[in-house]
Protein backbone atom coordinates (compact mmCIF):
# COMPACT_ATOMS: atom_id res chain seq x y z
CA UNK A 1 0.00 0.00 0.00
CA UNK A 2 1.12 3.37 -0.42
CA UNK A 3 2.57 5.42 2.07
CA UNK A 4 1.50 8.81 3.01
CA UNK A 5 3.32 11.63 5.29
CA UNK A 6 2.37 14.26 6.42
CA UNK A 7 4.24 16.90 7.67
CA UNK A 8 3.29 18.70 10.91
CA UNK A 9 1.04 20.78 11.06
CA UNK A 10 0.42 23.11 14.10
CA UNK A 11 -4.01 22.29 14.72
CA UNK A 12 -4.39 19.18 12.30
CA UNK A 13 -1.38 17.03 12.98
CA UNK A 14 1.28 18.35 15.10
CA UNK A 15 3.79 15.65 15.20
CA UNK A 16 3.03 15.15 11.43
CA UNK A 17 2.57 10.94 10.70
CA UNK A 18 2.70 8.79 8.27
CA UNK A 19 -0.23 6.34 6.64
CA UNK A 20 -1.57 3.90 4.32
CA UNK A 21 -3.60 4.88 1.96
CA UNK A 22 -5.42 2.06 -0.39
CA UNK A 23 -4.69 2.29 -3.87
CA UNK A 24 -7.54 4.05 -5.67
CA UNK A 25 -8.78 6.17 -2.67
CA UNK A 26 -8.86 9.33 -2.74
CA UNK A 27 -6.62 10.96 -0.82
CA UNK A 28 -9.24 13.46 1.51
CA UNK A 29 -10.59 10.40 2.99
CA UNK A 30 -7.42 8.41 3.35
CA UNK A 31 -6.33 11.39 6.03
CA UNK A 32 -9.77 11.45 7.58
CA UNK A 33 -10.04 7.33 8.22
CA UNK A 34 -6.60 8.38 9.94
CA UNK A 35 -8.08 10.73 11.82
CA UNK A 36 -6.80 14.44 10.26
CA UNK A 37 -9.50 16.80 10.21
CA UNK A 38 -8.81 18.26 7.01
CA UNK A 39 -11.94 20.68 6.23
CA UNK A 40 -14.40 20.09 3.51
CA UNK A 41 -16.70 22.78 3.20
CA UNK A 42 -18.60 21.73 -0.01
CA UNK A 43 -18.14 17.56 1.09
CA UNK A 44 -15.52 16.72 -1.66
CA UNK A 45 -17.49 17.78 -4.65
CA UNK A 46 -14.62 20.52 -5.78
CA UNK A 47 -17.18 23.22 -5.17
CA UNK A 48 -14.09 25.39 -3.01
CA UNK A 49 -10.96 25.04 -1.92
CA UNK A 50 -10.49 24.19 1.92
CA UNK A 51 -9.32 20.88 1.23
CA UNK A 52 -6.02 22.39 -0.46
CA UNK A 53 -3.06 19.99 0.36
CA UNK A 54 0.57 20.36 -1.49
CA UNK A 55 2.17 17.54 -2.52
CA UNK A 56 5.97 17.96 -1.74
CA UNK A 57 6.65 14.79 -3.00
CA UNK A 58 5.02 12.16 -5.54
CA UNK A 59 3.42 14.95 -7.10
CA UNK A 60 4.72 13.57 -10.54
CA UNK A 61 2.60 10.35 -10.22
CA UNK A 62 -0.68 11.91 -9.79
CA UNK A 63 -3.61 12.45 -12.72
CA UNK A 64 -3.28 16.00 -13.92
CA UNK A 65 -6.07 18.60 -11.97
CA UNK A 66 -9.37 19.07 -14.16
CA UNK A 67 -9.78 22.30 -15.49
CA UNK A 68 -12.45 22.37 -12.42
CA UNK A 69 -10.13 22.07 -9.35
CA UNK A 70 -7.68 24.81 -10.76
CA UNK A 71 -10.64 26.65 -10.68
CA UNK A 72 -11.05 26.16 -7.53
CA UNK A 73 -7.42 26.43 -6.45
CA UNK A 74 -7.33 30.41 -7.65
CA UNK A 75 -9.26 31.10 -4.17
CA UNK A 76 -7.64 28.81 -2.18
CA UNK A 77 -4.52 30.33 0.03
CA UNK A 78 -1.08 29.60 -0.24
CA UNK A 79 -1.44 27.94 -3.54
CA UNK A 80 2.26 26.50 -4.55
CA UNK A 81 2.75 24.76 -8.57
CA UNK A 82 2.33 21.38 -6.47
CA UNK A 83 -1.03 22.33 -4.75
CA UNK A 84 -4.12 19.83 -5.67
CA UNK A 85 -7.08 19.43 -3.34
CA UNK A 86 -7.46 16.66 -1.25
CA UNK A 87 -10.55 15.69 -2.45
CA UNK A 88 -9.78 15.31 -6.42
CA UNK A 89 -6.52 13.24 -5.14
CA UNK A 90 -6.38 9.59 -5.93
CA UNK A 91 -4.08 8.09 -4.86
CA UNK A 92 -1.69 5.74 -6.73
CA UNK A 93 1.00 3.53 -6.24
CA UNK A 94 3.81 6.14 -5.31
CA UNK A 95 4.12 7.64 -1.88
CA UNK A 96 3.41 10.83 -1.30
CA UNK A 97 4.80 13.80 1.47
CA UNK A 98 1.84 16.43 2.14
CA UNK A 99 2.27 19.78 3.69
CA UNK A 100 -1.38 20.89 5.08
CA UNK A 101 -1.44 24.94 4.87
CA UNK A 102 -1.84 26.82 7.67
CA UNK A 103 -4.68 28.50 6.50
CA UNK A 104 -7.59 27.99 4.71
CA UNK A 105 -10.00 30.22 2.76
CA UNK A 106 -12.71 29.52 5.48
CA UNK A 107 -12.95 33.03 7.71
CA UNK A 108 -13.96 30.39 10.49
CA UNK A 109 -12.61 27.42 11.50
CA UNK A 110 -14.09 24.21 13.84
CA UNK A 111 -10.13 23.86 15.08
CA UNK A 112 -9.64 27.70 15.99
Amino acid sequence: MPQITVLPHPVLCPAGTCIEARKGAFLCDALFRSGIALEHACEKSCACATCHVIIREGFEALDPASDEEDDQLDRAWGVQPTSRLACQVVVRQQDLVVELPRYTINLASEHD
